[in-house]
């Protein structure tokens, strides 16, 4: 019995042996018919058989179901073509054999370059389950065929036509048709074709498709909203919508898709709220919804042991605290939540992220201290920059850190010692700590081994010399320590050892750098390209730089370099950018002919230079030559040079001639500045029709004439408009309201004879107006409005010939005058146009110089939070508006020499921010009220020359300014003052001694007339009384103008000194107002407002002069660059 069971299965055995080998023989035997469709297919094919590794290999000498890229079934048919990668570019259409081949189960053509429409017979293979067309160059319309391939499981069509231009979309038919009945399919990948379809249409095409798995749509132009029916796709567990305007919110619905494991929504405009619960989804590896800056969202607790991996939240409105529970996610191993709202300290849980690889959490407002990822092992990438990180970090947070390969803790507030363990780090490449306050660098040893190409370690507080364990760092390709606060000498020729070195930053540091290089040839620096060493103390270029022919930017401004700019310097072949402003050059070294085409920026001002102006290369983008001694005129065809120029510069020179009209051939500038010049002629109207990129226009201090051309273009960008001090009159011209962005206008000291430009009121971003000194007149303000310059912060109207009453209404709109104070700092940064919209941020800053009764406060930068009125030498009349009072914000106020009358209300207090008051010279009567002594800030005060009477309040600081700041009301008392207060003093007494002797009067007329029995009957006859009191009166007035006096009755004497003052007023010359004469020391102007303590704080090394006669208000600007 035993041995007939082992014979049964010693049968059996043999049997499957002699199957298997049958089966692998008849496997392997490919089809002659099979054989020779494909040998044909290969010779249609258009292909380089140097780039292909299957198609060059297939021979008939062998069997085709053993040929790279073909697959057989049991009978020798193929089933399965993979000809991804081949570089086929042609042979591919309806002809093709491929589709002759009908038991194709799975075709591959992806990573091709056909660059044709995609073949329309593809109905014929029907047993297709597998088909990837993705990335071969198809382009147009996808046929309707493949819709009839009902059994494909896998689509993939995925194109770049977004970056290649050449469109592959889906249109007729529509996605509805394409997938209508591919009912079983399960993976369906449609990235780059052009879809363009709302989004209740694309997702409802895909309801039917239940075993649908992966869905991969990114780049499709679709629209939103994302409709909530997706989720009931059950088995969706991947979901790919990428770079699709879909502008809408998130699904809560998402949140059931349980077998979810890759979501990544980028840059798809969503909104709203991110649902909290699909960071609870048990199978979710990756989110990634960055790139959506509207997308708000708060994290919940993680789950323990969570499956997530990648989570990126970047670039979006995500807040709030970083959750302690991340640290229960122990598969991260990658993180970026940079340019969010997240704020708080970092969580010690984050150490428990052992698998962590990437770790972004930049530009947030993180604070407190840096937490220890000691055991993150694998990680490779830190970015805490721009946050609020302070505090020192401890040598051991890195230890261990052995695969590090970049660390960024940038623009935080990082203080203590560099950590000495991160230069020890055999595979860490960059280190970016620049913008903390580090204040030291310790030696290091043992770093030979080092990889550091990398170390910024600029704008800290590190002193000392030079730390020379740098010089060990042989991969070193950029170092920059600029601005801290080494010191001695440093030798360049100490970092030849640097041989990789393209980048080297000395600047700002209290340095001298010594460039007495021994080796001047090409070999010095073989490899710098970017050389800054501004502020170190050079008094001659170096001449080494002669042959640096890779030097790109070279930086030598602020230093101490004499004479001539050497030709050679414009003949280093690919230098592009060049500053060696402020320095004390005085020649440029000609021909210029020859200069090196590449040059992009050149900075010269700020030096001796003379003669006339130079023709640089019509490339030049950048061009600052101003603050220099260039005379002459600007060459007829200089703008012909300038084609491409966005910045120009030539203010502060000595410049004549008129502008020329080739300027306006500069089409892509955006700043102009011609400041502080001779120039003489009328503006060129072109330069108003080329203002669409025109950002700013600044021709202050000229001596132009004539109108303001009235060619603004309808899309006028003009920020800066600055026509102040020449002599152009006319009106303001109309098309300027076309410039809807402006910011600062400044028409101060021209001849303009205008009314007040209500014409204007539409422009919404305007801050600064400066009209003063010109011929404006009529009323302010514009009534019929509801919204005027609400961002306005500076204004001065100052010597015109306005009048009227100030409209309280106006005042109300001036909502910058009225921030609240808790919001001050935080928006306090300056007035300037960025006109460098890419790579390095450049801008240009507006100034302004406040006059103040011959005081000037000069602002080189106008913060935002900086506020001044000035109505002052006007003809305004009336009460002061109660609303003026509700600017809670504004530092200057100025309304002097008007005929303002009132009392001043005690309102005044409202001012708490208010340094400089200026009412003098008006009709204001009444008590200085109290609350002015409230005011804390108020560093200047001049009261006098009005009809104030009473006690001055003391118990203040108003008693520490002088007396001339209340000279000229009779009825004041008390310090500063000499005149004590007695306590019958009075209004009524103190006028009637102050306007009349009715002693003297009634002796002179009435002697010998009887008066005891006239005064008698008079006191009691009302009626009599009044007829005597009129017939003096009319007597007197005829008698005093015969000895050359005037008499003006008791009731009209208000309104004859108001009439007095108003006729003295038109009297006075515009240009010297008869102040009285001030010789105090003022020193508001030697103080500066301490936004951050609240505070005055007065510079003890300022010089206080002595005031002088009113001049100007100024407004200038100046260019920053990099």
């Amino acid at each position: 019995m035993r041995i007939t069971l082992v014979s049964v299965l010693s049968f059996f055995l043999c049997h499957l042996i002699y199957l298997s080998i049958y089966i692998s023989v008849t496997a392997g035997k490919c089809l002659e018919d099979q054989q020779l469709l494909l040998f044909q297919l290969k010779s249609n094919l258009t292909f380089n058989p140097e780039n292909s590794s299957k198609l060059r290999l297939w021979n008939q000498s062998v069997e085709c179901c053993d040929w790279s890229g073909v697959s057989c079934d049991d009978e020798g048919r193929v089933i399965g073509l993979d000809l991804g990668g081949e570089f086929i570019s042609g042979g591919f259409d309806d002809s093709s054999v491929i589709f002759s081949l009908q038991h194709l189960q799975e075709l591959n053509l992806a990573s091709n370059n056909f660059n044709s429409v995609i073949p329309s017979g593809f109905n014929k293979l029907d047993k297709l389950t597998y088909l990837n067309l993705s990335y071969a160059g198809f382009v147009g319309q996808i046929p309707i065929e493949i819709s009839q391939l009902t059994r494909l499981v896998t689509l993939d069509i995925s194109c770049l036509s977004y970056l290649t231009g050449q469109e592959l979309k889906l249109e007729n038919p529509n996605l509805q048709k394409l997938v209508q009945n591919l009912t079983s399919i399960r993976q369906l990948y449609l990235d780059g074709v052009s879809i363009k379809v709302p989004g209740h249409e694309w997702c409802s095409a895909f309801l039917l498709l239940r075993d649908l798995q992966e869905l991969s749509m990114s780049h499709c132009n679709l629209s939103g909203p994302l409709d909530p029916s997706l989720a009931t796709l059950k088995n969706l567990s991947v979901i790919v919508l990428d770079q699709n305007n879909l502008s809408s919110p998130v699904p809560d619905t998402f949140s059931h898709l349980k077998n979810l494991t890759i979501l990544s929504l980028v840059y798809c405009g969503l909104h709203g709220t991110f649902p909290q619960g699909i960071f609870s989804i048990g199978s979710l590896s990756v989110i990634d919804i960055s790139f959506n800056y509207n997308l708000q969202g708060v994290f919940p607790d993680f789950p323990r042991n969570g499956s997530l991996q990648i989570l990126r939240v970047s670039n979006t409105s995500f807040s709030g605290a970083f959750p302690n529970s991340i640290g229960s996610m122990r598969n991260l191993f990658e993180l970026d939540f940079s340019y969010c709202q997240f704020n708080g300290t970092l969580p010690n849980s984050l150490s428990n992220l052992t698998e962590l690889s990437y770790l972004d959490l930049s530009f947030n407002n993180f604070t407190g201290q840096m937490p220890s990822l000691g055991r993150a092992k694998n990680l490779k990438h830190l970015d805490l920059s721009h946050n609020g990180l302070s505090g020192a970090i401890p040598s051991s947070h890195f230890e261990g850190l052995d695969n590090l390969v970049s660390i960024g803790l940038g623009y935080n507030s990082i203080n203590g010692s560099i950590p000495s363990s991160l230069f020890t780090l055999t595979r860490l490449q960059r280190i970016l700590l620049s913008y903390n306050q580090f204040g030291q660098l310790d030696e290091v040893t043992n770093v030979s081994s080092s990889k550091l190409n990398t170390l910024d370690l600029s704008s800290n507080r590190l002193s000392g010399s030079f730390p020379t364990f740098i010089l060990q760092l042989e991969a070193l390709s950029i170092l920059q320590l600029s601005s801290n606060k080494f010191n001695g000498s440093m030798h360049l020729d100490n970092i030849l050892v640097l041989r990789n070195l393209t980048t080297l930053d000395l600047s700002y540091n209290n340095l001298s750098v010594k460039v007495n290089v021994t080796n001047v040839g090409s070999s010095s620096f073989p490899s710098i390209s970017n050389l800054k060493l501004a502020s170190c103390n050079l008094k001659t270029f170096p001449g080494f730089l002669r042959n640096q022919s890779r030097l790109t930017t070279l930086d030598l401004s602020d230093n101490h370099i004499q004479g001539t700019v050497p030709n050679w310097i414009w003949k280093l072949q690919i230098l592009e950018s060049l500053n060696i402003s402020h320095n004390l050059l005085t020649h440029l070294e000609g021909p210029f002919q020859n200069l090196s085409s590449h040059l992009l920026y050149l900075d010269l001002h700020q030096n001796k230079l003379q003669g006339p102006i130079p023709v640089f290369p019509r490339n030049m983008l950048y061009l600052d030559l101003s603050s220099n001694k260039f005379s002459s005129i600007i060459p007829p065809d200089f703008g012909n040079y300038m084609s491409f120029t966005f910045f120009l510069s030539l203010s502060n020179n000595t410049l004549s001639g008129s502008i020329p009209d080739s300027l306006c051939n500069a089409l892509y500038l955006e700043v102009l500045d011609l400041s502080n010049n001779n120039f003489s002629g009328t503006i060129p109207s072109c330069l108003m029709t080329v203002s669409e990129n025109l950002g700013v226009l600044n021709l202050r201090k000229n001596n132009l004439t004539g109108l303001i051309p009235d060619k603004f273009s309808a899309s006028c960008a003009l920020r800066t408009l600055d026509l102040h001090h020449n002599k152009l009159d006319g009106k303001i011209p109309k098309s300027l309201s076309n410039c809807t962005t402006l910011e600062v206008l400044d028409f101060g000291k021209n001849e303009i004879k205008d009314v007040f430009p209500c014409l204007l009121k539409n422009i919404t971003t305007l801050r600064v107006l400066v009209l003063r000194q010109n011929k404006f007149y009529g009323q302010i303000g514009c009534p019929k409005t509801n919204g005027t310059w609400h961002r306005l912060q500076i204004v001065d109207l100052a010597i015109n010939n306005f009048n009227g009453k100030l409209p309280a209404n106006c005042f109300t709109r001036w909502e910058a005058m009225m921030s609240d104070e808790n919001l001050a700092e935080s928006k306090a940064h300056h007035i300037q146009y960025q006109f460098l919209q890419f790579g390095s941020q450049i801008y240009y800053q507006d100034s302004v110089t406040v006059t103040i009764k011959g005081n000037r406060m000069d602002l080189v930068k106008i913060l935002t939070v900086f506020t001044s009125i000035d109505f002052s030498s006007n003809h305004f009349e009336g009460e002061i508006p109660k609303e003026l009072f509700d600017f809670k914000a504004l530092y200057i106020l100025n309304l002097s020499n008007n005929a303002f009358s009132g009392q001043i209300p005690p309102s005044i207090g409202n001012l708490m921010e208010l340094e400089s008051l200026d009412l003098s010279n008006n009709s204001l009567e009444g008590n200085i009220p109290t609350e002015l002594a409230t005011v804390s800030f108020l560093s200047f005060l001049n009261l006098s020359l009005n009809h104030l009477f009473g006690k001055i309040p003391t118990g203040t600081q108003i008693q520490s300014f002088q007396e001339t700041s209340f000279i000229g009301n009779k009825g004041l008392c008390g310090p500063p003052l000499t005149a004590n207060c007695t306590s019958n003093t009075s209004p009524a007494t103190t006028e009637s001694v102050v306007e009349y002797d009715w002693q003297y009067i009634v002796t002179g007329v009435g002697f010998g007339v009887g008066s005891g029995v006239a005064v008698a009957t008079l006191m009691i006859w009302e009626r009599g009384r009044k007829w005597s009191n009129d017939t003096i009166d009319k007597c007197l007035m005829q008698v005093f103008p015969l000895f050359g006096l005037a008499y003006t009755p008791i009731e009209d004497d208000d309104a004859e000194a108001n009439n007095d003052d108003s006729s003295e007023e038109e009297e006075e010359e515009e240009d010297y107002l008869d102040y009285p004469s001030f010789r105090g020391r003022y020193c508001v102007f030697c103080s500066k407002l301490d936004i951050s303590m609240k505070k005055v704080i007065h510079d003890p090394t300022c010089t206080c002069y002595p005031s002088s006669s009113a001049s100007n208000s100024s407004h200038s600007s100046k260019s920053f660059s990099p």
